[in-house]
């Protein structure tokens, strides 16, 4: 074969791979041709023909021509008319309304919302109104003066007073019941010298728990952690105090971990407590000193506090330790604790020794076991937010108050422990 039929045959080709000179082998073979590559010797002729050859095999087997030559020959299918669309489909995305990470909701039909046929009324029957009637109770311990709690009382030995005005009472009860107590502990960094008593009053406060009462394990620092919920498993409870290895912050949120607890505490029935062990140091709380004590009085539920440190606050302070400002701290904690257990009707307890502290336990066991719970439907209903305060007496058959004689025919001294009063609810309650 010539030069010129070479030539000819090459400049051909071209021609025909033109309009796809896009390709990078055709673009190849268009420049061989193009600078007379194929008539400049033996040796680059001999090349050419390699080249030429593989060029024809990529021309032959490329995928370009056979999408082009399907586009020419393959027709759209013609949408058909009548069929209907998916609208509400997506058309990308998780199937089955499940994806990687989130669930998609399905998109459920709507349905036409169900006619109601109103009642037939009767116009000559009368209106009737309905009026709600709000009931206050009030935890109450009698106790003579050698801390013996008088029992048998009944409803006709209780008169209240609110705001001066006698009520009338709707019921006492006066059965013994589990209790229901909330262990709210304070497990913080602040007083690290605290810890070991704080430690030993909650395990043995559990260990003298019946096995019907229920307890739950609260913590706090900075926030409250419910570390136990109510259970009658003390393993349990055990095992929530043994998940306290170290505390995690300096710091001691005392009001706003009590608030939340009276709050949880509000809509549980029967003989309940709150049993608050804690230095009674509040850092930086939401929650001012004055909202909390609106919330004890509001509240039914008693607090009874366990203050530490005692012993230790001693003994630094006999050494020079603790100067004039901590000490005032000090006090100040001890009587935020006694207030807090005065106006819930709980009782407060300032331990010094380790020996005082089953004598603590027995005392709060026995006053919620041996507590009368009165309740009565005052005579003011206005929702004013008011603060009404409660007086608890006991009366003989005549009115007057009550005498108890002993034995000997001699008088008893007794006293009448309950909370100071509550405020009454707001319109928007």
């Amino acid at each position: 074969m010539t030069k010129e039929r070479i030539q000819c045959n090459m400049e051909e080709e071209l021609v025909r791979i033109m309009p796809y000179s896009h390709h990078p082998l055709r673009c190849a073979l268009a420049y061989l041709v193009q600078k007379n590559y194929f008539g400049r010797g033996h040796m680059r002729r001999e090349m050419a023909g390699i080249v030429l050859f593989f060029v024809w095999v990529s021309l032959l087997g490329s995928p370009l021509s056979a999408q082009y030559s399907e586009q020419e020959t393959t027709a759209q299918p013609a949408e058909q008319p009548n069929e209907p669309k998916g609208a509400n489909i997506p058309e990308s995305g998780p199937k089955r309304g499940v994806g990687e990470t989130v669930i998609v909701p399905r998109q459920q039909p709507t349905r036409p919302p169900a006619t109601q046929k109103r009642p037939e009324t009767n116009r000559d029957e009368p209106v009737r109104f309905r009026t709600e009637v709000e009931l206050v109770t009030v935890s109450v311990v009698v106790q003579d003066d050698k801390g013996i709690f008088l029992s048998g009382l009944g409803k006709q030995n209780f008169r209240i007073q609110e705001d001066g005005v006698v009520q009338q009472i709707q019921r006492v009860e006066a059965a013994e019941a589990p209790m229901t107590v909330a262990l709210l502990m304070e497990f913080s960094d602040l007083y690290w010298q605290f810890l070991y008593q704080t430690l030993q009053a909650s395990y043995g406060f559990i260990n003298s728990l019946q096995p019907d009462d229920w307890v739950a394990v609260i913590v706090f620092d900075m926030k409250p952690i419910i570390m136990l919920d109510f259970t009658r498993n003390k393993a349990a409870a055990f095992d929530a105090l043994n998940q306290l290895s170290s505390p995690g912050f300096s710091e001691s949120n005392l009001f706003d971990a009590l608030t939340d607890t009276l709050k949880r505490m509000e809509d549980i029935e029967g003989k309940k407590s709150i049993v608050l062990i804690s230095s009674g140091v509040d850092t930086f709380s939401r929650t001012r000193y004055d909202q909390t004590l609106k919330l004890v009085q509001t509240s039914s539920t008693p607090i009874y506090a366990i203050g530490t440190g005692q012993a230790v606050r001693e003994y630094y302070d006999a050494r020079g330790y603790i100067g004039d400002i901590q000490r005032m701290n000090f006090l100040q904690a001890d009587n935020q604790l006694r207030s807090f257990a005065k106006l819930s009707g709980g009782r407060s307890y300032f331990p010094r020794f380790e020996g005082q502290f089953p004598s603590i336990y027995a005392d709060i066991a026995a006053t919620l076991r041996n507590e009368y719970t009165i309740a009565y439907s005052p005579t003011n209903q206005a929702r004013d937010g008011k603060f009404r305060k409660i007086k608890v007496e006991l009366v003989g058959p005549d009115g007057q108050p009550l005498k108890i004689l002993n034995e000997k025919g001699k008088e008893i001294k007794y006293k009448v422990q309950a909370r100071e009063g509550y405020y009454a609810p707001r319109p928007v309650e």
